[in-house]
């Protein structure tokens, strides 16, 4: 990583030259905004994990829960495999406070599910917003199709499991598929609860409206991190293609191929605004302030929070009431 940044450097100097002169000159009452969009981002989602672990029974403090998500968004963000250990960190964390294993996985996995489906939502309204006659065209359309394809296979699937022939004939071949496999049974065994549990939590389409608003008001105040970082900066906001620039990143972002995705989510994104309009100094500048503000500052932050919950002993175990 750091020999990529030299490179950068060494080939790019005109533009970080003129990006760093941009963020020498940061309206600091702006950046002090824009670190309380990414406070409100973070408390949306420990909301939500709060809101999705007392749907399955369990009594939490909100407190609790943000404290966990910090830990394990700066674990993830800082080690190779970061996701899979923070995932393991914060199931443990949670099952110490007394709730669950299968109420924990539920939680977590329909978290998951909620995040990806606004971020989807947000790059769909994105993606309409975009001119037609812009840059990337094709991208716009291909963004296009591919929500619409998905809208159409989401509706096949929740007509076809009304059937209750469908539903024997995919039972069937679900557990055909781990006969004389112990390891992929007591696998498919624990994916069946946590799927179980998980549709429990709410049964009813309607009864997901509220996880879902949380995990739009977490994209929607980081997106908002990124507008106001590049208003403190000077920068005209390039509106008509900035959800579509946001959203594509944070999808790239999702395959964690570094370490808090270190390289990949400046490139992509810097990348994307000089598509949509920005001259390259601009998009460095504004990338690496967003960027600041919502992975470094973060970093420090978190790992005293896990210092803090790895070693703080719960007085007592929260209640579970299912």
């Amino acid at each position: 990583m750091a020999a990529t940044a030299a490179v950068l450097a060494a080939t790019h100097r005109q533009e970080v030259r003129e990006a760093a002169h941009l963020v020498a000159r940061v309206d600091l009452d702006l950046l002090g905004v824009a670190i309380g969009l990414e406070a409100v981002s973070i408390f949306a989602l420990a909301a939500l994990e709060r809101w999705l672990l007392r749907a399955g029974g369990a009594e939490i403090r909100l407190g609790s829960v943000a404290g966990v998500v910090v830990s394990a968004n700066a674990v993830a963000g800082a080690v190779p495999a970061g996701s899979v250990l923070a995932l393991g960190w914060a199931m443990r964390q949670l099952e110490r406070r007394g709730i669950a294993l299968t109420v924990v996985g539920a939680s977590l996995a329909a978290a998951g599910v909620m995040s990806i489906t606004a971020l989807s939502l947000l790059l769909t309204v994105g993606a309409l917003v975009a001119s037609p006659s812009g840059p990337a065209p094709g991208l716009r359309e291909g963004v296009l199709i591919a929500a619409g394809s998905c809208v159409a296979l989401l509706l096949i699937v929740l007509a076809l499991s009304r059937s209750a022939w469908v539903r024997d004939v995919s039972s069937r071949a679900w557990h055909r598929i781990g006969r004389g496999r112990p390891r992929l049974t007591r696998l498919q065994d624990s994916v069946g609860t946590v799927a179980t549990q998980a549709l429990a939590l709410h049964p009813t389409l309607r009864g997901w409206i509220r996880p879902l608003l949380w995990a739009l008001l977490n994209w929607i105040c980081d997106a908002a991190v990124l507008v106001v970082c590049m208003a403190a900066l000077g920068i005209q906001v390039p509106w008509r293609g900035l959800l579509m620039a946001y959203t594509l990143t944070q999808f790239l972002g999702s395959l964690r191929v570094t370490p808090g995705n270190l390289g990949i989510a400046e490139a992509s994104l810097s990348g994307l605004l000089v598509l949509y309009g920005l001259r390259a100094d601009q998009a460095l500048a504004a990338t690496l302030l967003y960027r600041g503000v919502s992975f470094w500052l973060l970093q420090p932050i978190g790992w005293a929070c896990w210092l803090v919950v790895t070693l703080h002993k719960p007085e007592g175990k929260h209640r579970h009431h299912r």
